[in-house]
C-alpha cells in the first residue's frame, strides 16, 4: 500500500480543485474570467506543484508554473479592468 505523505494530500486536493473549476466552467456555473474560477485554478496548481516535493517531474513542474503564471495574468487583468475608469 502506498504511504501517503502531506504533499500527496496537498497534490490530490490541488488536482480536485482544478478539475472542479473545469467542471463548473463546462456546466456554465462559473465564468472563465470569474474570481472563483481563477482562484480555484491558482490554488489548485499550487497544490499540484507542492506535491512535487515528494518526487520531482519536470513536465508537471513546467505545466503548473505556467498554469500559475497564466492565472496570475488573468487575475491581474481582472483587477485592472475593474479599476479602470468608466468611459461613457
Amino acid at each position: 500500500m502506498y504511504d501517503m505523505q502531506w504533499y500527496d494530500w496537498i497534490g490530490i486536493l490541488g488536482t480536485l480543485m482544478v478539475l472542479f473549476a473545469y467542471y463548473l466552467l463546462q456546466a456554465e456555473r462559473l465564468k472563465g474570467n470569474g474570481l472563483t474560477y481563477q482562484l480555484l485554478n491558482l490554488f489548485g496548481a499550487a497544490g499540484v506543484l507542492a506535491s512535487l516535493y515528494g518526487g520531482f517531474n519536470i513536465a508537471v513542474f513546467v505545466l503548473m508554473v505556467l498554469w500559475i503564471v497564466i492565472t496570475a495574468y488573468g487575475l491581474t487583468r481582472r483587477v485592472m479592468e475593474r479599476n479602470a475608469p468608466k468611459v461613457p
